[in-house]
């Protein structure tokens, strides 16, 4: 027998007829009920074909279990699928051979302008949701066979937005770690200044966010000052070497080794962020992300190291990418650089 839950403004249907499960989304209990009486005829008839009658989230909850948990960026992954799943119901249950590239056009523009329930949000944001729903379509079709060709290559994508030029000031950086309760000489003991420790060495070391709360106190070698990444966003480890002010960070994360069974931090991405965006908001910082200490990193360190000295610390493959996105100098510092007139 069919099972119906209502989930806020959803209504999840689950079905278990002759060892066959099926589930699916609707935004009205009776397109659920609709669904649930077609799918339970077909099993019934020995008519369902497999495939052929899973749905969109189907899709999405399956690349969630084989291939996103096995990934750097996974977390990300399985909440965008999860967003996805609660915001557009009716096309989350939607048969994968009757989804098409009007509906995925149709979704695009409800993100790109927002909804009654959502915010609208930028070109980039879409963007790298349709970069990762095609890899979920694209895996159905190369891999899994449940379909012929994605219905996302004939979407249209938004344009590519500018690159981001954020970069944090010095006095940011002092007003996030005051509102942080960050003290530069003591143990951070509380998540929110063990949060503030990781920006800092963000700022250090240009490390990704997922990449220092994952780290290990036995990949940190402190004697020849780097620390090894054996999963990196590019799937290639690196050795990121360590500034006199990255070293000083670790001597006070050092006590509580024990305490974090090894974790550097003691951290996971999720509470990170949630911390971050608290103490940013509450110093009243717009228009800046915790990635943003990449930028600004890259743009402090490019002072002392060259482009491909700064390609192996950050781990970029592509110099364009380091250099029109990340590395961002002011003119102002760049006329600095210049001779004297009469040298």
């Amino acid at each position: 027998m069919a099972s119906f839950k209502k989930d806020g403004n959803v209504w999840r249907v689950q079905i278990a007829r002759k060892g066959i499960r099926l589930s699916g989304s609707f935004s009205t209990k009776k397109a659920a009920e609709a669904w649930a009486v077609e799918k339970e005829s077909e099993i019934m008839k020995g008519t369902y074909s497999g495939a052929g009658s899973r749905t969109v989230s189907d899709l999405f909850d399956e690349y969630a279990k084989r291939v996103s948990g096995g990934k750097q960026g996974g977390h990300w992954e399985i909440t965008r699928f999860k967003a996805f799943k609660k915001n557009f119901p009716d096309l989350a249950g939607k048969l994968l051979t009757e989804t098409n590239s009007h509906d995925w056009g149709l979704w695009r523009d409800a993100r790109l302008a927002g909804t009654d329930k959502m915010r609208p949000v930028g070109a980039g944001s879409v963007i790298r949701e349709v970069n990762l729903f095609s890899a979920a379509f694209q895996t159905s079709v190369r891999e899994w066979k449940w379909l012929s060709a994605s219905p996302l290559t004939d979407m249209k994508r938004p344009k590519d937005p500018l690159p981001r030029s954020r970069v944090y000031s010095a006095e940011e950086i002092d007003r996030l770690m005051l509102c942080a309760g960050y003290e530069f000489d003591q143990t951070p003991t509380t998540k929110t200044a063990r949060v503030a420790s990781a920006f800092l060495f963000a700022l250090e070391t240009a490390m990704r966010m997922g990449e220092i709360v994952g780290m290990d106190w036995n990949r940190v070698d402190l004697e020849r000052r780097f620390v090894h990444l054996p999963k990196t966003k590019t799937g290639i480890p690196r050795d990121v070497p360590l500034s006199p002010r990255a070293l000083e960070i670790l001597g006070q994360l050092e006590p509580l080794k024990v305490e974090f069974e090894g974790s550097v931090f003691g951290l996971e991405s999720a509470i990170t962020e949630a911390l971050f965006r608290k103490f940013k908001t509450a110093a009243g910082i717009d228009g800046a992300t915790f990635h943003d200490t990449r930028r600004t990193a890259l743009t402090r360190l490019a002072r002392h190291f060259t482009v491909l000295e700064l390609a192996k610390i950050s781990g970029h493959r592509d110099i364009r990418i380091l250099s029109d996105v990340y590395y961002a100098p002011t003119a102002e510092g760049l006329a600095a650089k210049f001779p004297a007139a009469n040298a």
